[in-house]
């Protein structure tokens, strides 16, 4: 599969993009690995904010059903669900005015990113946050 991730976007996102980071998919389930990574993103100094439709307060956070009941400016679109539904998360980022979107580890829609960057985001795809942060000494 071709990377849809390279180190220097990445970093970019990690380091750059914002701190306000809309995790899609973050319910109060600590099986779930939305809320691990959400956790290892707390710790590393971004603002959690859970989007999920039972809008549960995850991490101390408030939770939201819907990207677009934010109400407040996302600078990083992490997406938790499938990959059948990513691309309209992706496009609701985009017209939201965020400044990223990041597709987690198994979370692919080859179109979604090509539209997601064609917008003028930066994008990283089938990746985690999680993992990233300590492979490039970041944390």
């Amino acid at each position: 599969m071709t990377n849809y991730g390279d180190d220097a976007t990445i970093k970019e996102i990690l380091t750059n993009a914002g701190d306000v980071w809309a995790v899609v998919g973050l319910s109060n389930n600590p099986e779930r690995a939305a809320y691990r990574v959400a956790e290892k993103l707390q710790r590393f100094g971004k603002k959690v904010v859970p989007v999920h439709p039972r809008a549960e307060t995850v991490h101390g956070e408030q939770g939201y059903a819907t990207l677009a009941e934010v109400p407040f400016p996302v600078d990083v679109v992490d997406v938790f669900v499938n990959s059948a539904l990513a691309g309209g998360v992706a496009d609701q980022a985009v017209t939201l005015g965020a400044k990223a979107v990041w597709f987690q580890l198994g979370v692919v829609d080859e179109a979604a990113y090509a539209r997601t960057r064609e917008a003028g985001l930066q994008m990283v795809m089938d990746c985690s946050p999680g993992r990233e942060i300590p492979r490039l000494e970041l944390g």
